[in-house]
């Protein structure tokens, strides 16, 4: 038997491999790789949310003399720097799907301040992802929300048993 295909008469490769499971395998490859796609956006949203409440936390102001300013230009920088770092439109945005750019959202109350970044998927472009996933016609939407509180300061904080200034 091995002498035979050594000397290149035996018979090719089995169908039923070739037919089966290549076309198999090639679906889970490309299952796990839109996984690992999803994995990397919420990953990237963590930190991009991170990122957003952090610098609207430390340049916002709670005077109404600046909440236009706040509002308009502090919101449309953070926005801007969240979706260069999410990559919307670039080649790295197409390979994680997003549809669109990412939406900030800011709501001030009294005490806090809540930060949500929403990003919306394609949805699965592929013939087969199609006919696996009946119920993903649109895509997917993530979410994510953090607090941070107003910067408060009546008070400026000193150290108990050390003199203030001059």
């Amino acid at each position: 038997m091995i002498a035979r295909l050594l000397r290149g008469r035996g018979r090719g490769q089995a169908t039923t491999e070739v037919v089966l499971l290549v076309p198999l395998f090639m679906l889970f490859l490309f299952l796990f790789a839109k996984v690992f796609a999803l994995l990397v956006l919420v990953q990237k949203m963590e930190i991009a949310s991170y990122y957003a409440a952090r610098r609207w936390q430390l340049e916002s102001h709670r005077n109404v003399f600046y909440e236009a300013s706040d509002a308009g230009g502090l919101l449309f920088d953070i926005k801007r720097g969240v979706n260069e770092y999410l990559g919307t439109g670039t080649r790295n945005g197409r390979y994680l799907d997003l549809e669109g750019n990412a939406d900030v959202k800011v709501t001030r109350t009294q005490v806090w301040n809540i930060v949500t970044l929403t990003v919306r998927t394609k949805p699965l472009s592929s013939p087969v992802f199609k006919y696996l996933s009946m119920k993903n016609r649109g895509g997917f939407t993530f979410s994510v929300t953090k607090y941070v509180p107003n910067r408060d300061r009546p008070i400026a904080f000193q150290l108990p048993g050390v003199a203030s200034g001059p």
